[in-house]
């Protein structure tokens, strides 16, 4: 028994910092490449699409730490769970893209819903978490 624990323990631990980095890395290429991330927005008529780009990028960057961290779970869920619900239909509209563009779009929306869908099993998790920083 205390080896199953100490392997789900390690499991959580392992997959929660893959996870992190995931959108630590995303976050890093909002701000890297901010003004080509911005033109896209704006292609998909997102209005200001520079701030947009940032205030995802933030989105993330709060979510990731947290995630990473232990630190505040709830406030790092909640911002991945904004950044999911307002990026996704926007920037992945398959249905409304072109031949060549439909199945890329797909593939990224369904990827986005199912991490909004990982992102939410992080709330079943109780509190405090193992390694984590902060009270």
């Amino acid at each position: 028994m205390i080896a199953r624990c100490a392997r789900m323990l390690y499991a959580f631990v392992a997959g929660r910092i893959l996870f992190a980095f995931f959108h630590l890395a995303s976050a890093f290429n909002h701000f890297k490449s901010l003004n080509q991330y911005a033109q896209y927005a704006g292609s998909k008529k997102v209005p200001a699409p520079k701030l947009a780009v940032a205030g995802s990028g933030i989105l993330l960057l709060i979510g990731g730490l947290s995630i990473l961290l232990g630190y505040r779970p709830p406030i790092g869920v909640a911002a991945l769970v904004l950044f999911y619900l307002g990026v996704t239909p926007v920037m992945h509209n398959f249905w409304a893209a072109g031949p060549e563009q439909k199945q890329h779009e797909m593939v990224n929306f369904m990827k986005n819903v199912a991490l909004l869908g990982a992102t939410l099993m992080f709330l079943a998790i109780g509190e405090p978490w193992p390694f984590r920083v902060g009270p």
